[in-house]
């Protein structure tokens, strides 16, 4: 059967547990259709970028399945009409990654990222002339009007 990487994010203001009753709600949803939960994670309460139906935060959750895209379509569907859930990704792979995902690897675990240069070291500078001092930009007070001449309403 495929292999697939699901995250979700629920809305802010579902409990802890509610937010991971979602996972054990889609599992079922897998397994009734055939396929199995290899994996999953709750990532907690994380900010995101952008609001979503006025949330700020959100839950997330991430599953590893092993389901047929029957299986997989009729999660995504319910996904889709359950009005908790805001956001929904899946991803095909051809393996599965063993062991914690990244959110849930400690900083100092991961090694991927190697040593990063200082500030002043940094190769894609190049030779820079120097500004010079900017001019001071006062208070503003000083700027000509826009809008042209003003004149009084009688």
């Amino acid at each position: 059967m495929p292999l697939y990487e699901h995250v979700f994010i629920s809305r802010q203001d579902l409990s802890t547990a509610q937010a991971e009753g979602l996972i054990e709600h889609f599992s079922t949803v897998l397994a009734d259709n055939g396929g199995k939960v290899v994996d999953h994670e709750y990532w907690g309460v994380k900010t995101m970028a952008y609001k979503i139906n006025k949330n700020r935060k959100g839950h997330y959750a991430y599953l590893r399945t092993d389901a047929p895209a029957a299986a997989v379509q009729e999660m995504e569907r319910l996904m889709g009409l359950h009005d908790d859930v805001m956001r929904l990704l899946t991803i095909k792979m051809d393996v599965l990654p063993e062991g914690p995902s990244v959110q849930m690897q400690k900083r100092d675990e991961r090694s991927d990222r190697g040593d990063r240069p200082d500030r002043g070291d940094r190769p894609d500078r190049g030779d820079r002339p120097d500004r010079g001092d900017r001019p001071d930009r006062g208070d503003r007070g000083d700027r000509p009007d826009r809008g042209g001449e003003r004149r009084e309403r009688r």
